[in-house]
């Protein structure tokens, strides 16, 4: 007759062994989300308001550091002994530039989701507005994503345009005839920008780097 044969007992520090492994690999999941999303964050695009070049329930990954500044001033002033007037604004990466999209939070008091444009006015330079094309400090800009001259703003009836101060943008949908934008709700802080567009990932047929123009002014 055969031995009965019993395992052998499963050991508490076995057990608690794994649960530790587990716990760890739980944690070390959620730290690499939470980084993730510090660094990048995953947007749908909603209206028709950057046709064609961007639709509508389209996803784009945006980078939320790429415009990260800083008043170093601020910081020196933390010095004992140290007193700078001013401010001096640091960006490690660079600033916005012209023709990048970005996502940000409108100046609108009803708006209850970010907004997605297209940068066309730096700091300190004019935007203004002929013959249904945009000037940047009284050069016509050539726009190659749009079909042409379509770019209306009608200052009389409330239209912005005008200097950019320091510290803010000027914004267009690219689609012109269909866009609340700058022409509406004046300049953007860039504080309010949450990031650059710079992948779209959904659909399928669309992934790709989302193109950047060189301008000439």
């Amino acid at each position: 007759m055969q031995p009965h044969y019993s395992p052998p007992p499963v050991r508490p520090t076995a057990i608690r062994r794994g649960m530790s492994e587990f716990a760890r690999t739980v944690l070390l999941a959620a730290l690499v989300f939470v980084g993730a999303r510090m660094f990048v964050l995953p947007y749908e695009v909603e209206g028709a308001s950057m046709t064609p070049n961007l639709h509508n329930r389209e996803r784009v990954l945006v980078n939320r550091s790429v415009y990260y500044h800083f008043d170093l001033n601020h910081y020196l002033n933390l010095i004992p002994g140290v007193s700078v007037s001013g401010q001096r604004v640091i960006y490690p990466f660079h600033q916005p530039q012209r023709g990048d999209i970005v996502v940000l939070n409108p100046p609108v008091a009803h708006a209850t989701q970010p907004y997605i444009k297209r940068v066309i006015g730096l700091p300190g330079e004019t935007v203004s507005f002929r013959d249904h094309y945009v000037y940047i400090d009284g050069k016509r800009l050539d726009e190659p994503y749009i079909a042409g001259p379509i770019t209306d703003c009608d200052v009389a009836r409330g239209c912005h345009d005008g200097l950019v101060p320091a510290g803010y943008v000027f914004v267009l949908g690219d689609n012109r005839d269909n866009s609340a934008d700058s022409r509406s709700f004046g300049f953007v802080k860039i504080d309010e920008i949450v990031g650059k567009a710079w992948f779209a990932n959904w659909p399928l047929d669309r992934i790709g780097i989302l193109p950047h123009y060189d301008y000439q002014k």
